[in-house]
């Protein structure tokens, strides 16, 4: 009996072991023509009779449900609308009053009347040399002057009563305009170891304390500014010459400080930078508070193009065909909620954010697929719901 159950048992497991199907891996690994060749052709005609039930599945469906593999999508209406597009740049503020005052002649600084943060006026006394003697030797050569002065004044009238010679004459009035040429050059050395404000402004920085010896040209003093009259320079790429000149719209704004306005072009360069080919602009900036100053950073957003009706659409319901072209799907053929999508090829233009507009291709008052274009083709039904 004993015998009966083992035989019956181990016939059970080589059948079983006969029924257990070939993995794709093993057949493979047989590398056995016909074995491979017949497990393809098995699955081909697996593949044909899978194709053939999806198909009836299908047909079944569309006759329980219409609509059912209609795609569903939504739609909006173009319109014609302003669009105002704005480029972006980086900009600097700058002043053209803002001087680092130098010495002009040399010597001892031996006053500063200023301080940092003072308001001072033009042609105020912001500092003195030493003067080296120059004053003395201009109080010796007004007295040579006068001296000069008379004699040639009565020589003069000797002159003109025809008594003396002309020789005479002409050595007086001679030494006496030489005397007056070197009173001038005094003067003009004297003014030199004054130093005057150049403008009206603030006293930014003063660099050299008095008492301290100065060189001509060499020896910077104070610096003075002038926050009235700021503006802001910036750089623009050559590509908008064209389109950005005097008058052109800015909106400005100082990151730093939070603060921003509105304002104008009020220059354009008329040179192009030949290093990074940008053109230079300024814009006019009010100061009211005092608190621009030079070289604080802002930015620029500059209204270099304006369509007063401009059809935008979102840039993500945009494909591209295999040639290249952009187009978007039209709603054609409307009836109730059905529709048929329709290829329409575009030309866009500029961007301003999530939008873009579209130069030719379509006009006002057409139905244009929004959600759901990327599962639709040229000439489907679909099916309209707006209430995604």
């Amino acid at each position: 009996m004993k015998t009966i159950l083992k035989l019956t048992f181990l016939s059970l497991f080589v059948v079983s072991c006969g029924n257990k199907e070939q993995s794709i891996d093993d057949i493979l690994a047989t590398q056995d023509l016909q074995t491979i060749q017949a497990k393809k052709d098995e699955l081909v005609t697996q593949q044909q009779e899978l194709a053939v039930q999806i198909k009836k599945l299908d047909d079944n469906l569309k006759m329980l449900m219409p609509d059912g593999n209609i795609p569903l999508i939504t739609a909006f209406n173009t319109k014609a609308q302003k669009f105002v597009h704005f480029v972006e740049i980086q900009g600097s503020v700058a002043t053209k009053q803002n001087v680092m005052i130098s010495a002009e002649a040399n010597g001892l600084l031996e006053s500063v009347y200023v301080k940092e943060g003072d308001v001072v006026k033009e042609g105020q006394l912001l500092a003195k040399i030493d003067d080296g003697g120059l004053s003395q030797q201009k109080a010796q050569a007004i007295i040579q002057m006068e001296l000069a002065k008379t004699k040639f004044e009565r020589q003069n009238r000797l002159w003109q009563q025809n008594i003396g010679s002309e020789i005479e004459f002409l050595n007086a009035k001679s030494s006496y305009e030489a005397q007056k040429e070197t009173v001038s050059q005094i003067e003009k050395q004297l003014s030199k170891t004054s130093v005057i404000a150049p403008f009206d402004g603030i006293i930014d920085d003063v660099a050299i304390d008095q008492g301290n010896v100065v060189l001509s040209g060499q020896s910077a003093l104070m610096r003075i500014v002038n926050l009235d009259n700021m503006y802001i320079s910036a750089d623009v790429p050559e590509t908008y010459i064209t389109s950005i000149d005097q008058g052109t719209t800015v909106e400005v704004f100082f990151p730093v400080l939070q603060k921003s306005f509105n304002g104008k072009v009020r220059q354009t360069g008329s040179f192009i930078n030949p290093a990074n080919r940008t053109f230079n602009i300024e814009v006019a900036v009010p100061n009211e508070d005092m608190d621009i100053k030079p070289n604080l950073t802002s930015r620029l957003k500059i209204n270099d193009y304006t369509q007063e009706k401009a059809i935008l659409i979102p840039q993500s319901i945009i494909s591209e065909n295999s040639a290249g072209k952009q187009y978007v799907y039209v709603l054609k053929d409307i009836k109730g909620n059905k529709a048929t999508a329709t290829q329409s090829i575009i030309t866009t233009g500029k961007t301003q954010g999530d939008y873009i507009e579209v130069l030719s291709g379509l006009t006002p008052d057409m139905q244009l697929i929004l959600e759901g274009a990327r599962s639709v083709k040229d000439g489907q039904e679909v099916k309209i719901d707006n209430s995604l």
